[in-house]
């Protein structure tokens, strides 16, 4: 039972981390990546479908995106789609396929992005450190009810704390690498 709580807590804080990674991987950086569109969903036929389900996403060169829809019709509804997302970069459309170039981030603009970063890595670690606290929590009611003994309980605590220390690495990592991948110019 009490080792089911740690595998819970262990599965839920590494989907943290997996989520955090897909967060990061939307944040733009000074290079075209195909994930800058991730986020972004178009009204397709009254449903908002994400852009990768509509296009392919090619990285063609290292500042420029292309979106070639396969419904050649859709092409504007993308196309307004990507300029209501926001993401700072301007889309022109040849009438089949829509380019994107991304222009080079200015210094500012890049402090932004490293900020947002450490946002999601600190909204990652406070739902890691709330996933530890609630095994702690079904830890200490199984020793209230006298389903493991009060050494166990210690021992599974320190058990859940190594699992939090390493997910919480983890988060920096990610954090650190996608600060570095910002800074470059």
């Amino acid at each position: 039972m009490s080792d089911a709580i740690l595998k819970d807590a262990k599965n839920r804080m590494q989907k943290t981390a997996e989520s955090l990674q897909r967060e990061l991987a939307s944040i733009r950086t000074g290079h075209a990546n195909a994930n800058l569109l991730e986020r972004v969903t178009v009204d397709y036929y009254g449903a908002p479908t994400p852009v990768n389900q509509l296009a392919t996403i090619a990285v063609p060169e290292a500042r420029m995106l292309t979106v070639t829809p396969y419904d050649k019709g859709s092409v504007d509804d993308v196309l307004k789609a990507i300029q209501q997302a926001d993401l700072g970069i301007n889309p022109t459309s040849d009438g089949t396929m829509i380019r994107i170039t991304v222009p080079q981030l200015t210094e500012e603009r890049r402090k932004e992005f490293v900020k947002d970063a450490r946002k999601e890595g600190e909204d990652a670690k406070v739902s890691v450190r709330n996933i530890r606290r609630e095994a702690n929590d079904k830890l200490k009611k199984q020793e209230k009810d006298a389903e493991i003994s009060e050494d166990e309980l210690r021992s599974y605590t320190d058990d859940v704390q190594k699992i939090t220390d390493e997910s919480i690495a983890k988060i920096d990592q990610l954090c650190d690498e996608k600060e570095k991948d910002i800074l470059e110019v």
